[in-house]
């Protein structure tokens, strides 16, 4: 009989050595880019239609920084109505909210805005169905009318002015 020869011991697996923990190696900030220039702008910005963005305010000087931006003939028509409306209305509150200009009486309310369009200057009369003879712009609202002023309309002042008269002696509309 042949000899057995005794099994030779298995040798275990040592358990595998992690690798020692390395950093990362760190990343490179991001190099920072030259600021854009950009050519200064010589006004305020115009929204759709030609409408001056202009940052709401209390009183005459954003007002007046609204018609300024005004462009084109608008801008006439805008000091046109900022001085028919100041002078029907010797203590006129003014302002400018959500880029139009607003005109009210202290205590009442706002009585009239207008808004710059692509074609026209819009005027709208906050309780214009209550005036005599009603503006003749309709409106979604129950109570506005409109008065749409175009580059060649004739405007007419005097009827406008009674208007103003009229609006600023009703209750106005709180904003």
């Amino acid at each position: 009989m042949a000899e057995k020869k005794p099994d030779k011991p298995v040798a275990k697996k040592a358990p595998a050595k992690k690798a020692p923990a390395t950093k990362a190696p760190a990343k490179k900030a991001p190099a920072k880019k030259a600021p854009i220039k950009t050519a200064p702008t010589k006004g305020p910005v115009l929204l759709s239609g030609g409408n001056p963005q202009i940052p709401k305010g209390e009183g005459d000087a954003p007002v007046q920084a609204y018609i300024a931006a005004m462009p084109g003939w608008k801008q006439d028509v805008g000091r046109r109505l900022d001085m028919l409306i100041s002078a029907a209305v010797p203590n006129v509150v003014k302002a400018v909210k959500w880029n139009t200009p607003f005109y009210g009486v202290r205590g009442q309310g706002w009585f009239l805005g207008y808004h710059c369009l692509t074609k026209y200057v819009k005027v709208s009369f906050f309780r214009g169905t209550s005036l005599t003879p009603l503006p003749p712009g309709t409106s979604k609202q129950a109570e506005v009318r409109y008065l749409d002023v175009y580059d060649d309309d004739a405007f007419d002042e005097v009827q406008f002015t009674k208007w103003v008269e009229q609006a600023a002696s009703l209750p106005g509309t709180k904003l």
